[in-house]
């Protein structure tokens, strides 16, 4: 569930169970059936609250794991980068080196 999307729906089956809750009081039905239907439609409303949640909880965990996995690349792959770029400074700090110590043993002639 993205965006807002998870609140939307929520407030659409709570507003559907407020509904039913009342038309259930309303209708012309004895206080026996009446109280049967409404504990029917709680536990409707509960197990598709609970099937809901199980999905969104779902999709959650694999768009985390999505990103873990896209963080782990992009970090993989900046190491690897910075890796070379290291690499690359210590050969031309190897050259300097060299040049000075060249320079170094000119001058003590």
């Amino acid at each position: 569930m993205r965006d807002n999307s998870g609140n939307i729906l929520l407030a659409l089956l709570t507003g559907a169970a407020i509904g039913a809750g009342i038309g259930i009081l309303y209708a012309p039905d004895t206080g026996e059936n009446t109280r049967r239907k409404i504990k029917d439609k709680a536990l409707e409303t509960k197990h598709d609250l609970t099937d809901r949640l199980a999905h969104a909880k779902e999709e959650l965990t694999k768009t985390a794991k999505e990103k873990k996995d896209d963080f782990d690349r992009k970090l993989d792959e900046t190491i690897s980068h910075l890796s070379y770029k290291a690499d690359d400074i210590i050969e031309t700090l190897e050259r300097k080196l060299e040049e000075l110590r060249k320079k170094n043993a000119q001058l003590q002639k």
